[in-house]
């Protein structure tokens, strides 16, 4: 792997995007580490720089058309034109169908949907220019459909089809789409979740690993390595896909 190649990874300053911005580095990539809060980022990067490789911390909301713009031309500025984009920010807004208000779902829809369209649509020219592009987009196993979060699961579901629609588009430019949808992954997201329900993390844990065929919960490094895979020059067959990193079948 060059290390001239440059990925962005958004939400990447805790959970899953920051394994998955750890996980690219080692692979060879600089990586730009993009998150609402850019010092929050500052952590990840330098974990990055301890390890010997490359990255930059950016602020950005990637719902916010202006903000996308200016992070992106700052990237390639920094380390170079990207050709791996991880759209992995995300925000819960939880809510039974009939308490949940506009502003919830707008929320939701603005940051998992138009942040990825913005971001997707930022960077595309970089890879058909370069003939090599790596899309990966973070679903869910709540596509499928999850009580409390009918915001958070057709957004889900909605990535899923954008993901489908970038393949067939960008295929011919060398440019792949895939979808990763984690299932019960450890994570400050789900210690929320199990907040919100009002049961102790660890008892949401047990239950997880009792329902979960592999017999135990996922761990961000599990969702990073997939994307590590779907990143690479080998990958490039696959497209269009939407792979559950659930510790057994879904979808």
């Amino acid at each position: 792997m060059s290390s001239t190649r440059t990925a962005i990874v958004t939400g990447a300053a805790r959970g899953i995007g920051a394994a998955v911005a750890l996980r690219l580095a080692s692979d060879g990539y600089a990586v730009a580490v993009v998150d609402l809060d850019e010092t929050a980022s500052e952590a990840t990067v330098e974990q990055i720089a301890a390890e010997g490789g490359r990255a930059v911390a950016v602020g950005a909301d990637v719902a916010d058309e202006q903000q996308v713009r200016a992070a992106v031309d700052r990237v390639r500025s920094e380390l170079g034109a990207p050709v791996v984009l991880v759209n992995n920010a995300g925000i819960i807004r939880d809510n039974l169908m009939f308490k949940m208000t506009v502003e919830d779902w707008n929320a939701v829809m603005s940051v998992h949907l138009r942040g990825a369209f913005l971001m997707t649509r930022a960077v595309q020219a970089d890879m058909v220019e370069a003939k090599f592009g790596r899309i990966v987009n973070m679903s869910s196993t709540a596509a499928l459909g999850n009580r409390g979060q009918v915001n958070y699961s057709a957004a889900k579901a909605g990535l899923q089809g954008f993901t489908k629609t970038l393949a067939i588009e960008l295929g011919k430019f060398g440019v792949t789409a895939n979808a990763i949808a984690p299932g019960f992954i450890r994570t400050d997201m789900t210690a929320a979740t199990a907040a919100r329900m009002g049961m102790d993390f660890a008892d949401l844990i047990a239950a997880g690993e009792k329902a979960i065929p592999v017999g135990r919960v996922g761990e961000p490094e599990d969702v990073a390595h997939t994307v590590s895979f779907l990143a690479s020059q080998d990958a490039g067959f696959v497209s269009g896909q939407v792979i559950y990193v659930s510790g057994g079948p879904q979808g």
